[in-house]
């Protein structure tokens, strides 16, 4: 059965880094949109909206091959997980929804404001 893995957590978590350790399986992020051809990280808030309905079409067409899929997005509330579930409904993926949790020091390579990270942190809602 096809693997969708839903990888929730802060920047600077490691979500990107653990994603490529996923064999055979093809990844997403919202921030992929922002990346220009030089591989330089363009982030415009203007433009979240658009980044996340780009990363949800990448993985509805992808999903249409059979093909496991891990998106790393923030995914601080539930709700912004559902879409991506009633994705794997539509083409009969498996869900796996992981926390991945900064233990290791690692930075927040996009720059995201100390108040930023803050908000996101309070406002992280836990399924369990």
């Amino acid at each position: 059965m096809s693997k969708l893995i839903l990888l929730r957590g802060l920047p600077g978590a490691g979500k990107s880094t653990l994603a490529k350790t996923f064999e055979g399986a093809r990844h997403f992020e919202a921030d992929m949109f922002f990346m220009d051809e030089n591989g330089n990280y363009n982030f415009d808030v203007t433009k979240l909206r658009e980044a996340h309905e780009w990363c949800r079409n990448n993985v509805d067409n992808t999903m249409s091959f059979g093909i496991d899929v891990v998106v790393s997005n923030t995914f601080t509330q539930k709700w912004e997980m559902d879409a991506y579930y009633e994705l794997a409904k539509k083409h009969g993926y498996v869900v796996f929804s992981l926390i991945v949790e900064n233990r290791h020091g690692g930075v927040n390579k996009h720059n995201v404001p100390e108040d930023k990270l803050l908000a996101m942190k309070e406002r992280f809602e836990y399924s369990l």
